[in-house]
Formats: structure tokens, sequence, C-alpha cells
């Protein structure tokens, strides 16, 4: 039997905690929040090198060429990334990763991480890893549990049999229960007794393990994963599941409709450095604030402030803060959060009130990815719109037409391979073409470097479902943006 560890990477999550910065057309892991990589690069990084296979990746459509174009960028390839139909919690994704593994491979070992948390520690955590493989090998469940430093209400806890010794080499010990996300009170009462540890969502087992554990105690949900699994369709690089059996699965996380249940479950303690980033006091706190407490990011500026965080986005924007004590601030260029820093964690609700509302903001980024680049909205008239769009080297747009709207293009950086109807062109720097409505048409960048072109679409309807597409070499359907 190999001991290599098969990484399953856990990629749909929205993070609306890090509102305004992480929304659901972006969320942060795929944001640069800690260093000059995304967490979910970061993550990739650290579940790389001898004793690591290529890692598996379970994320939603809107994600799909996100996860590729972002392992790209460090030069790594999935082993394969499954499609989820629509979020259904941790316990179908991971059993969906599982199962594919045990097509090939039914001993592999499956490391399953959530592609958000921050772990500095890349070699102890690896080590830490190894050192729990004989467990999984003995058939256990092995749940990661990380050695708390403060009281936190803001995570499920994990109760060991007995007391853990940091001095001890890192070895599982038996789980005696889980622990909901407790009152202050009784997480001060777990941080002193030294038989609780944080329960940071990793797990370690065999893919045979796993099924079994599903068998015993989510047959329904084993037999409806495994029929989402049987229709699955191949998707360029994508294995998208079958949606119908999938659309029936309970909305669960692993933890309840397995973990939970299961006999054979031991927790590896981990005692180095890990946030899993849940609030924007988690991201004060993990920035390193100085002797202040203070934390600025971007054109920030705080003045005799104290226990603060001032991040903004935007070059041409300037934060200042005079005077502040436990605030947290964030401006983007679109919408600014301004919360006490101990109410972090009420940031989802107020997405949800943003949402009930119908503002754009509470979900969707100014900036919009797709998988030939971006775009941005400069400005929005009743006819007319302008946008910055920045396509990738060798990436194309679909080819297309527009029932409502006429465009001009105007090349600002780079080289732009231009389609209009029977007519090819080649654009450079400060050279313009005119898309009259209803033209098939397409844009290309054909260089080495990132082509960026403004453009003025003039009509009476500009949404950006006005598309008719006849090719596409990303796959997307008629009515899919971009």
């Amino acid at each position: 039997m190999s001991s290599l560890v098969h990484p399953v990477l856990l990629c749909g999550g929205l993070g609306t905690r890090l509102w305004p910065l992480s929304r659901k057309s972006y969320p942060k892991q795929f944001v640069e929040l800690t260093g000059e990589e995304s967490l979910f690069q970061a993550s990739i990084q650290r579940l790389s090198g001898a004793g690591f296979a290529d890692p598996l990746l379970v994320t939603g459509a809107d994600f799909r060429f996100v996860v590729l174009e972002q392992m790209a960028a460090i030069e790594r390839i999935p082993r394969a990334v499954l499609i989820e139909p629509k979020a259904r919690n941790t316990a179908p994704a991971i059993l969906a990763g599982a199962l594919s593994l045990a097509e090939t491979d039914p001993d592999a070992f499956i490391l399953v991480v959530p592609s958000d948390h921050v772990i500095p520690d890349v070699e102890g955590f690896q080590a830490c890893v190894a050192a729990a493989v004989p467990a999984a090998q003995a058939g256990r469940i092995v749940t990661f549990g990380i050695a708390p430093d403060r009281a936190e209400t803001g995570y499920g806890w994990l109760e060991l049999e007995t007391a853990f010794d940091p001095a001890q080499p890192r070895v599982p010990t038996p789980l005696q229960a889980f622990v909901e996300k407790p009152e202050r009170a009784a997480a001060e009462a777990m941080l002193a007794d030294g038989c609780h540890l944080w329960n940071a969502g990793i797990f370690l087992f065999s893919a045979t393990t796993l099924i079994a554990a599903f068998e015993a105690h989510a047959p329904a949900m084993l037999a409806g994963v495994r029929a989402a699994m049987d229709g699955a369709e191949q998707d360029l690089a994508f294995t998208r599941l079958d949606p119908a059996p999938w659309a029936a699965l309970e909305d669960i996380s692993i933890d309840y409709a397995v973990m939970e249940k299961a006999d054979n479950l031991s927790v590896m303690p981990y005692h180095g450095k890990w946030s899993d980033l849940g609030g924007w006091d988690a991201v004060w706190r993990e920035a390193g604030p100085d002797a202040d407490g203070v934390v600025t990011s971007g054109p920030a500026m705080a003045l005799e402030c104290a226990d603060t965080l001032l991040r903004a986005e935007d070059s041409r924007q300037e934060l200042v803060g005079i005077g502040l004590k436990d605030v947290i601030a964030i401006a983007m260029p679109d919408a600014v959060l301004v919360a006490h820093k101990d109410r972090a964690q009420e940031v989802k609700a107020a997405v949800a009130a943003l949402k009930a509302k119908g503002a754009i903001q509470a979900t969707t980024l100014p900036r919009d990815y797709r998988p030939w680049g971006w775009f941005e909205s400069l400005v929005v008239g009743g006819r007319f719109q302008v946008k910055r769009i920045v396509v990738n080297p060798g990436a194309s747009l679909s080819l297309q037409s527009h029932h409502h709207r006429a465009e001009h293009w105007i090349v600002v950086q780079g080289t732009a391979k231009v389609t209009i109807d029977n007519d090819v062109t080649l654009l450079t720097e400060n050279q313009s073409v005119y898309v009259p409505l209803g033209s098939v048409h397409r844009v290309e960048n054909p260089g080495k470097l990132p082509m960026v072109l403004i453009e003025v679409q003039t009509g009476n309807y500009l949404g950006e479902d006005d598309i008719v597409r006849y090719e596409d070499v990303y796959a997307r359907g008629q009515g899919a943006k971009g």
C-alpha cells in the first residue's frame, strides 16, 4: 500500500464574512489576502512535494477556470476538477472526491483541506500529516485539531479523551466528542482544561474507510453521490457531476453526516499557527498589527488609531482613519464596510440584508473575471457603457453577436486580433475599430503579454446576457457571459 497522500481541496466557499473584498463572484480563497499568492494558491503549494500526489479539486462552475488559471500561475496541474452543479455543503463534496480517487485506487490516502486557510509553517504541517498516516493505514478517520491560544467562539472544538501535551511527540489521539461553537464562558473553560482543540475541518483517511463510513451512517447520500458520479460528463478539463441526483442530496456537513456518528475517529493535534480567516478580525490578527494594534493595507493611513484595520483596494482612493479604536474599515471602489472589530462576524448578516434589498454589491465585484481574463465597468449611462477589458496572452473571447448594442474598441496595450464578420485585423496600441450592431465578432490576444482595450458600448440594452454565441474555446453555451 502506497503512503502517497492525495489532497482534495474544497474550493467552492463564498466567504461572505470578508465582504466587500470577498463576494460570491470572486470569494476569499482566490484573493491575495495575506501575501503575494491567493489563499488557494498557498494551499496548493503547502500540499506539494515529496509524499503528495497532484490535487483533486471540488468547486462550482463559476470558479472552474479561476482554479485552473491560478494553478497555472504557480506551475501546477490538478489531477481532476469536479464541478458541483449546486453547493451541497462538505459531505457530498468530500464523498465525490473519495469516490473519484477510489476508481483507480480504493486504498488511496485522502487529505481533505479547505482552500482558504492560512498555515504559514509548511514544513511543520507536512510533518503533522505524515505523522497521521499510520492511523489512516489502520482504518482510522483522522481529524486535525489546532492547539488553541484564545477562547475562540467562532470555531467548533474537538474534545479529547485526555489532555494533550505540546511537548510530547505528535501522535493521533482518540476523539471524545465534537463541540459546537461555544459561548464565551464555555470557550474559556475549554481553553483552560487542555482537553480541547479547535476543529480545523481537515481530515485524513483512506478512500475505502470513508466510503464504508457513508455506507454505515449515510447510505442514501452514498447512493446519490454515486449516481451523480455515474452520470458525470467530461467538459474540457472538468468533470461535471450529474445535476439531477446531486440536486436531491441533503445539504449537510461531513461532521453531521458521518463524523459525529463514526466510532473510528482520531484527532491529530497541530501546534503551529493556523487561521481560517473567518472574519476581518482574523485578518487583522494574522496581518501582524504594529505596536498600537494597527494594520493598514493599500492607500490607507491611520492617525492616532489603536487596534484597527484599515484596508483600501483602489489606487485612486485614500482611506484615512483618525482617532479610531477597535474599528474595521474596508474600502472598495463600489462598497465600504465600517464595523466594530468585536462585531466582525455580523458581516454575513449585512450581506444578507444587501441581497434582500437587491444591491448588486452584495454578490458581485466591479471586476468581472472570465476564462479569458477580466473586465470592469468604468462609466455606465442610460444608453452607453465604458469598460476596460484585459485579455490574457493566447486567450480569446467567443465568436459572438449582440441584438441591442454596438461597440467601439480602442487598444491601449498589446496587440488585438479582431474578427468582424469576414474581416480579420491586427490592432496595436492607439488603434481602434467599430463593431456594428448584429455583426459577428471576436477579439483575441495573439501576444505574450496581457492585452488591454477600452470598449464603449452604445444601445438600448447593455446587459451581459445580450449575446449570441457561435464558437467558444471554453465550451460555454448560449447566453453565458463573456
